[in-house]
């Protein structure tokens, strides 16, 4: 627990304390945005493999169980897997100012799923820890599940503070007929949900990787996803 703990708190460190701060703003500033943007990356992805090989050794050494709130939790998973895959993939494919390199976007009408929030991707990554976290319910679990669950929700904020300071009166606008949280805008009469935009290509590619992943999960994870414990091969 240990390294999980300490890759943990690394990985919530560059992209909290780092990315979208003013410690960002000065580090591009120094050494440029693009030297700044690859030794980020470098750093990420070296993260990531830490956090994911630690939480991978603190669970086969055996992880106290902390909670458990029922089957019906585990239940629900296909669907709360389904929403996230649809917010994760048709934000990845759908230009949006808060993604790097597309601020531009900002000065567009907001389309899509960019209506309902302006960060699919975070809160599709946010319900996907929060199942994982809920449904799990081990203390490795939860300081894996737990960090990505902040990391999204805090990125969020993070980022909209970090285009702010970078895009000002633009930002304005755009931020002004959208939303952070799903919804909240459309309720608000500052946009409004039009289904034609939601069935596209970009829905498509998020029906086929969520297949894929329901398929290849009890494979990957060692964990069938399906309320009967049924694996495909």
């Amino acid at each position: 627990m240990t390294m999980l703990i300490a890759s943990a708190v690394f990985f919530l460190f560059i992209h909290l304390a780092v990315a979208g701060t003013r410690l960002r703003d000065g580090l591009v500033k120094a050494v440029g945005e693009q030297t700044y943007l690859g030794a980020f990356s470098v750093a990420s992805v070296a993260g990531l493999v830490w956090f994911a090989i630690s939480y991978n050794r603190a669970s086969a050494e055996g992880s106290e169980l902390l909670w458990d709130l029922g089957p019906a939790v585990k239940h629900s998973g296909m669907i709360v897997m389904a929403i996230s895959a649809f917010f994760v993939v048709t934000g990845l494919l759908t230009p949006n100012p808060t993604t790097v390199g597309m601020e531009a976007a900002a000065t567009r009408e907001a389309t899509g799923i960019v209506r309902i929030t302006r960060h699919p991707f975070l809160w599709g990554v946010a319900l996907w820890a929060a199942f994982h976290l809920a449904a799990n319910g081990d203390a490795a679990s939860a300081v894996f599940f737990g960090t990505f669950l902040v990391l999204a929700v805090a990125g969020t904020f993070s980022i909209d503070a970090k285009r702010s300071r970078k895009m000002a009166d633009g930002w304005i606008g755009f931020a002004g007929r959208t939303s952070n949280v799903p919804f909240v805008a459309i309720l608000g009469g500052r946009n409004s949900l039009k289904l034609g935009e939601l069935l596209t290509y970009r829905q498509a590619a998020a029906v086929l990787v969520f297949l894929i992943l329901l398929f290849v999960h009890a494979w990957l994870f060692s964990a069938s996803p399906f309320p009967s414990g049924w694996v495909p091969f």
